[in-house]
C-alpha cells in the first residue's frame, strides 16, 4: 500500500461521524427490531447452518525469491487474485476469507457446506498456485515473509496526513480507523500472551490468527436465549478439541523466554490471547470476551445496541434490504466481538433470521475437521434444548473457567461438565461421550442417519480417543526438534513446514487423523 492510495479519506469519514448520534440511532432501531421479533418475522420453518473460514497465504513455488519452495514464508495476496477466486478481504494482506451459502441443517445441507468449501478452496489454490503461493488452513502463522521479521511486518505503519495506516493491512477503512479513533478507554495497543509483549500503532497484530466460525440459525427466534446458554456451556470443551495456536513467530517472544519455558508455560490456544489483548485496549469495557448468559431476546438486542462504539459507520443508506430498517444496529454486529454472539439480520423479509455465531475455534488442519466442528455445534444446539440437558444448570462462571482452561491447556485442561443425568464430572472420556453423543442425536433429529451423524463427528471422536489436538501435534514436533539440538526458531519453522506439507495431500479430501 502506498501513501497515495491509502484509506485515510475513509478513515476520516469514520472519525468525523458523530458517535453519540450513531449510537442513538442504533438504540432507536433496536425497538423496530424487537417489534419484528415479537411479530414472528424472524421465525423460519427449519434450522440452518453457515460457515466462515479464514486462511493465510504462504509462498509455494520455485520461480521467485519470495516464494521459494519448501520454506512456506508468509505472502501478501494480490487484491486482484482475491477477486478472481471469490474470497473476501480480511485484516492482513496475507489473509483471505470464505463465507458459505446458508443451508438447511440436514445431511444434505452439511454435505452442501462441505462440497462448497472443498470446491471453492480447490479452485482458489489452483489460481494461487500459478502465483507461487497457497492458502493454508491454520490457527496462527509463524514464518514471516521472506527477508522480513514478524515484528516488522506486524508493526510497520506510516502517517498519511495525520492518519496512522498499517503498511500490511487490507485497504478497508474500518480496520485502519480502529487505530485512529479515540474512546474513553483508549490505551496503547499491545499484544499480550505468555512470553510475548508487542506494542503496536495499529491492530495489525490481530492478523496473526485465523479461524473458523460455524453459524447456527435457529428456526424460532424465541429459542435463541436458551440455545445461547447451552452454546456458552459447550464453548470450553469444543475449544479444547480445536486449539491450534501454540506458537508465535519466534522473533516475537521476549528475550528471556527459552524454548523449554514456552513449552511449559505457553498456551495451546494463543488465538484467544491475541484477539482479546489487541482489541480490548481500544475501549473502556472489554469488547472481546466470554459473554454473559441472555435471559430473553430483548436483552440480546439491547446488548448489541448499547455496546460501546469504536468504529461508527458513516453514511448508512438504503441498500434495498429488508434490514435497512435497522441498518445502524446491523452495522454494530461488526464490532460486537464476543466469543459467542447473537446476530439478527436478513436481506429480505422472508430470509430474516436470528443466529448464533460460534467464534472461538481456530482454523483447522483440514476441511473435514473444520466441518466436523460445524456439525457438532449444530447438533448440540438441536439436541441439548430438546433433551433439557442438565448442562444448562452449570454456573456461568464454571463455563467461563472451562473456556480459559481450554485456552491454556487444550485437552489437558481440567474441565468440569454436567452430564445428562446431572452428575458433575472432570473425566475427559465422560465429558466428550456425553457431548458428542448428544451432538449425534441432534444430527439424527435433523435428518441424518446414525451412521452419517457418526461420520460427521468422527474427526472429533478420534481426537478424544487419541488425546491429540492440532496444538498438541505442533508442540510435540517442536519438543522433538529441541531435543535433537535445534534452536527454538529452527524447531518452530521446521514444525510449520511439516504442518503445511502434511496438509498438502489432506486439506481438501483427507483428515487430521491421516497425519
Amino acid at each position: 500500500m502506498t501513501t497515495e492510495d491509502g484509506p485515510n479519506e475513509g478513515v476520516r469519514r469514520i472519525l468525523d461521524t458523530d458517535r453519540d448520534e450513531y449510537t442513538s440511532r442504533a438504540v432507536a432501531e433496536a425497538e423496530v427490531l424487537k417489534d419484528a421479533l415479537r411479530d414472528g418475522t424472524f421465525d423460519n420453518h427449519q434450522s440452518m447452518v453457515g460457515f466462515e473460514y479464514e486462511f493465510y497465504a504462504v509462498g509455494d513455488g520455485r520461480w521467485s525469491g519470495e516464494s521459494r519452495a519448501g520454506e512456506y514464508a508468509l505472502m501478501r495476496v494480490p487484491r486482484r487474485l482475491l477477486d478472481l477466486v471469490g474470497f473476501e478481504k480480511e485484516l492482513g494482506l496475507h489473509n483471505a476469507e470464505m463465507s458459505t451459502s446458508p443451508q438447511p441443517l440436514s445431511n444434505h445441507g452439511l454435505r452442501a457446506q462441505l462440497s462448497e468449501v472443498r470446491a471453492r478452496l480447490a479452485a482458489a489454490n489452483d489460481c494461487t498456485g500459478v502465483e507461487g503461493m497457497r492458502l493454508v488452513s491454520d490457527g496462527i502463522w509463524t514464518v514471516p515473509p521472506a527477508g522480513e521479521t514478524a515484528t516488522g511486518y506486524l508493526t510497520d505503519s506510516v502517517d498519511v496526513d495525520g492518519v496512522t495506516v498499517a503498511t500490511n493491512m487490507s485497504d478497508v477503512a474500518r480496520y485502519h480507523a480502529m487505530a485512529n479513533t479515540e474512546t474513553t478507554g483508549s490505551a496503547e495497543i499491545r499484544l499480550e500472551a505468555p512470553g510475548v509483549s508487542l506494542p503496536a500503532d495499529t491492530v495489525m497484530p490481530e492478523s496473526l490468527i485465523t479461524s473458523i466460525q460455524p453459524h447456527y440459525q435457529t428456526a424460532r427466534a424465541s429459542t435463541l436465549p436458551e440455545r445461547f446458554r447451552y452454546a456458552l456451556r459447550v464453548a470450553g470443551p469444543l475449544l479444547a478439541l480445536g486449539v491450534n495456536s501454540p506458537f508465535f513467530p519466534p522473533d516475537l517472544y521476549d528475550a528471556d523466554w527459552s524454548g523449554e519455558q514456552i513449552l511449559e508455560h505457553g498456551a495451546h490456544g494463543n488465538r484467544i490471547h491475541v484477539f482479546e489483548s489487541v482489541l480490548n485496549g481500544r475501549t473502556e469495557e472489554d469488547k472481546v470476551r466470554f459473554p454473559d448468559d441472555i435471559d430473553d431476546l430483548e436483552e440480546a438486542v439491547d446488548r448489541i445496541a448499547g455496546d460501546e462504539t469504536i468504529v461508527p459507520a458513516p453514511d448508512i443508506g438504503e441498500d434495498g434490504r429488508y434490514d435497512d430498517a435497522f441498518s445502524a444496529f446491523r452495522s454494530k454486529h461488526g464490532t460486537y466481538w464476543r466469543w459467542v454472539r447473537p446476530v439478527f439480520e436478513g436481506p429480505t423479509r422472508s430470509s430474516a433470521h436470528a443466529r448464533i455465531e460460534f467464534r472461538p475455534i481456530a482454523g483447522q488442519p483440514t476441511v473435514r475437521d473444520s466441518i466436523a466442528f460445524q456439525a457438532a455445534f449444530a447438533g448440540l444446539m438441536e439436541a441439548l434444548p430438546r433433551h433439557e440437558h442438565a448442562a444448562s444448570e452449570q454456573p456461568w462462571a464454571t463455563a467461563r473457567d472451562n473456556f480459559y482452561a481450554a485456552v491454556a491447556d487444550g485437552l489437558d485442561a481440567e474441565l468440569r461438565w454436567v452430564t445428562a443425568d446431572g452428575d458433575s464430572t472432570r473425566d475427559i472420556d465422560r465429558i466428550y461421550a456425553d457431548l458428542l453423543d448428544h451432538a449425534a442425536a441432534g444430527l439424527v433429529a435433523s435428518g441424518c442417519t446414525e451412521s452419517d451423524a457418526e461420520l460427521w463427528l468422527e474427526p472429533l471422536r478420534w481426537r478424544v480417543e487419541n488425546r491429540v489436538t492440532p496444538a498438541s501435534w505442533k508442540r510435540e514436533r517442536v519438543r522433538e526438534r529441541l531435543a535433537d539440538g535445534a534452536s527454538f526458531e529452527e524447531a518452530v519453522h521446521g514444525m510449520q513446514r511439516e504442518y503445511i506439507e502434511s496438509q498438502t495431500g489432506t486439506l481438501i479430501g483427507g483428515g487430521f487423523s491421516d497425519w
